[in-house]
């Protein structure tokens, strides 16, 4: 750390309920050695939180209902965690522990492809997530090792700082995009019982009263060409996406 870093005083900053999240994430209470020994734990609580988010979507999390997934009163859960905005932070943690750490010894551009793949299969296995916000991302140690891994990457490739935090941004936005486009669809499709198939099959209509090939010719080449084959938001997509961006960056370590 720099100097000026070390000598802020982070004690004074931030809320009292800013600073009891950020102890929720790195410094959990333990069970006490003494006593009845408690029903439940935070790590359970946390647990059936995502259980429930991916059974029934983030709109579905709320305390009374982890309380019932757990078989508890909802106050009971007050006990281990403030309320659902804190909840929510405990899992998106909790979400980002399961990803792979990149290969150290890889190039860089390889790091950052695996980052961003292990980063797709994160948000395909938790859902969820792509509702949580990625400017405000809990400040607990399985994001900030996340971000550090992907730091670590793009700083082998011989960035300069600003330009290490920019392409990062940009590397975390494009898979979250796409991740979102994708698991949206299928919410849709699940809850409506229309597949993005049907979905357009039945607006067929269109184009043989709409549409005008003259107006819209390159839309026609590209439709002839079988550019509309693949389907928005997939993993094929993101990859292409994650190539331009990658020769972007590899031009300005150039």
């Amino acid at each position: 750390m720099t100097e000026e870093f070390e000598e802020l005083d982070w004690s004074t900053m931030g809320t009292p309920e800013g600073q009891h999240m950020i102890r929720l994430l790195w410094d959990p209470p333990t069970p006490p050695s003494r006593g009845p020994r408690q029903k439940l734990s935070l790590d359970a609580v946390v647990e059936a939180g995502m259980r429930l988010a991916e059974r029934d979507g983030v709109d579905a999390l709320s305390m009374r209902k982890v309380a019932a997934e757990l078989g508890v009163g909802a106050m009971s859960l007050y006990t281990y965690v403030p309320g659902r905005d804190e909840l929510f932070e405990l899992m998106i943690d909790r979400a980002w522990g399961d990803r792979e750490r990149s290969a150290p010894d890889a190039p860089w551009r390889a790091r950052v492809t695996q980052i961003a793949e292990t980063a797709w299969a994160m948000y395909q296995a938790h859902p969820w997530l792509v509702w949580s916000s990625q400017w405000r991302m809990p400040l607990g140690p399985h994001v900030m090792d996340a971000q550090e891994d992907l730091y670590r990457a793009l700083d082998a490739g011989g960035l300069a700082p600003l330009d290490v935090s920019r392409a990062a941004s940009l590397v975390e936005g494009h898979v979250f995009a796409h991740a979102r486009i994708s698991i949206i669809d299928n919410r849709l499709a699940a809850q409506t019982g229309v597949s993005i198939d049907s979905h357009w099959d039945s607006r067929a209509s269109f184009w043989g009263t709409y549409f005008d090939p003259e107006r819209f010719s390159h839309t026609v080449r590209l439709w002839e060409h079988g550019a509309f084959d693949q389907a928005m938001g997939s993993i094929e997509e993101m990859r292409f996406g994650l190539e331009l961006i990658l020769d972007g960056i590899e031009k300005l370590t150039g």
